[in-house]
C-alpha cells in the first residue's frame, strides 16, 4: 500500500502542501477569514456579481419557484424551464444556435473530449491548457500531442508529421495561470487546413474581453464555422457557478445522447440558473464594469512597473508576479497575508517548476485605493527583501 503520510510529507518538505481557508461570508473584494477582514486579490469574479444583490433576489426567488435541489439528472427529470431559459440566453449571448448546462467546466471539457476524440483519435493541446481540457485527452483513449504555448507554426509541424485520422485541436481562450490570449485566429486557420475540429475553453475570457464581453472568438471576429466548439464557464465573471458549451444544433444533440458527464450526474439546483440568468444579464449590460476593470489592469501594469518589477505581458485581468522557487513565493504570499492582503501562491503542479507565482486577479468591484493599497503592500515586502519576485520577460 502506498505510504500516504511519507507522501504528505514529503509534499510539506517541497513547500508544495496545499492548505484550505475558511471564509465567513459572501465573496467580494474584502473577506472574512480567522475573524479579520482581508482585501482579496485572488479570487475570479471579474466583474464582481458573485454576491451582487439582484443576483442574490434571483436566486431566493429561484428557491422559492423551484426548491433547493433539482432531484434528476437534466435526462430524468432535474431540467426544469429555468435550465432551458438559460441555455437559449447563453446561446444568443455567444451567438450560437444551441448551448448545454454542465455542473461544471471540468466536466465539460472532459464530456466533449470523451466525444469528439475517442479512441484513435488525436489531440493536439497548448502546453498551458488548463487541467481539465490535458485530463479529458488522456481519459478519452486518443492521443495527445502538447504544441508550444501559443506557437501556431510548432502546432502545424506537428499535424503536419500526423497520420489520417480525426484530429481535434483545443485551447485556452484566456490562459488562467499567465493570463495571455491564445491566438485563437492563427489556430482556426491552422484547423481549416487540417479538416480538424477546434475547440475554444473561453473559461476566462467571457465576460471580460471582447465587444460586449462576448470573449476572445468575437475579439478575432470568428464564427462558429471556425470554431465549431466553444466551451464557457459560469463562477468566474457570471459570479455563479457551472458551465456550458455552445455550438451547433448537431453538437449539442450528439453531446445529450453521449457526453458521459452531462449524462449520468445530477441537475444543478434551478435556483441557480436563475441566478445565472440575471447574472448573465448584468453581465451583457456590463461595458462600464469591463471599463473600470480594464483601467484597473492599467493602473496594476504601471504601477508595478514604477516598483521595478516585471510583469507577462497580460492585459486581462489575471496578471501573474512570478516569483520562481515555491518557498519564496509562499514567504511572498505570506507577507502580504500580514499585511491584510490575500493572494495565494500558485505552486507546481499548477504551474511548471520554477514558475511558482502570485497570481494577482483584479475585480470590477476593486477601487483605484485597493489597488494602491496593493501596490504599497507590494513595495513593502519588496523592500524588505521577503521574496525577490521578477518576471523574465520574453
Amino acid at each position: 500500500m502506498k505510504d500516504l503520510s511519507a507522501t504528505l510529507r514529503e509534499r510539506q518538505a517541497r513547500g508544495l502542501y496545499r492548505s484550505r481557508r475558511v471564509v465567513d461570508g459572501p465573496q467580494g473584494v474584502k473577506v472574512c477569514m480567522d475573524g479579520r477582514e482581508f482585501l482579496s486579490f485572488c479570487s475570479n469574479d471579474y466583474l464582481g456579481l458573485a454576491n451582487h444583490p439582484e443576483v442574490v433576489a434571483a436566486f431566493h426567488a429561484g428557491l422559492e419557484a423551484y426548491g433547493a435541489g433539482s432531484g434528476a439528472a437534466h435526462l430524468i427529470s432535474g431540467h426544469t424551464r429555468a435550465h432551458h431559459a438559460l441555455e437559449e440566453e447563453l446561446a444568443d449571448f455567444v451567438q450560437r444556435p444551441r448551448a448545454l448546462l454542465f455542473s461544471t467546466g471540468y466536466m465539460a471539457n472532459l464530456g466533449v473530449m470523451a466525444v469528439l476524440a475517442q479512441r484513435g483519435a488525436r489531440v493536439f493541446e497548448d502546453r498551458s491548457n488548463h487541467a481539465s481540457l490535458l485530463d479529458g485527452a488522456r481519459l478519452s483513449g486518443a492521443r495527445l500531442v502538447r504544441y508550444h504555448h501559443n506557437d501556431s507554426a510548432d502546432l502545424s509541424r506537428r499535424l503536419q508529421a500526423t497520420s489520417t485520422g480525426e484530429i481535434l485541436i483545443a485551447t485556452d481562450g484566456v490562459f488562467s495561470m499567465d493570463g495571455d490570449l491564445a491566438p485563437v485566429a492563427e489556430l482556426a486557420d491552422v484547423a481549416a487546413r487540417h479538416a480538424a475540429w477546434l475547440m475554444v475553453d473561453d473559461a476566462h475570457g467571457l465576460g471580460v474581453v471582447g465587444p460586449g464581453g462576448r470573449g476572445t472568438l468575437a475579439q478575432a471576429g470568428l464564427d462558429m464555422t471556425q470554431v465549431p466548439v466553444l466551451m464557457g464557464t459560469l463562477g468566474k465573471a457570471c459570479g455563479t457557478f457551472g458551465a456550458f458549451v455552445a455550438g451547433s444544433d448537431e453538437l449539442i444533440e450528439t453531446l445529450i445522447q453521449e457526453a458521459r458527464t452531462y449524462i449520468y450526474t445530477t441537475a444543478p439546483p434551478a435556483a441557480l440558473a436563475q441566478a445565472t440568468r440575471t447574472a448573465l444579464r448584468l453581465l451583457r449590460e456590463g461595458d462600464e464594469l469591463r471599463a473600470h476593470l480594464r483601467s484597473l489592469v492599467q493602473r496594476f501594469r504601471q504601477g508595478v512597473a514604477q516598483l521595478g518589477l516585471n510583469l507577462p505581458g497580460s492585459d486581462t485581468p489575471i496578471q501573474p508576479l512570478i516569483i520562481g522557487e515555491a518557498d519564496a513565493a509562499l514567504r511572498l504570499s505570506a507577507a502580504l497575508r500580514e499585511r491584510g492582503i490575500l493572494i495565494s501562491a500558485i505552486r507546481p503542479p499548477t504551474v511548471p517548476a520554477g514558475t511558482a507565482r502570485l497570481r494577482i486577479t483584479l475585480s470590477a468591484a476593486h477601487t483605484e485605493a485597493q489597488v494602491d493599497r496593493l501596490l504599497d503592500a507590494l513595495d513593502e515586502v519588496r523592500a524588505a527583501g521577503v521574496a525577490q519576485a521578477s518576471v523574465p520577460v520574453e
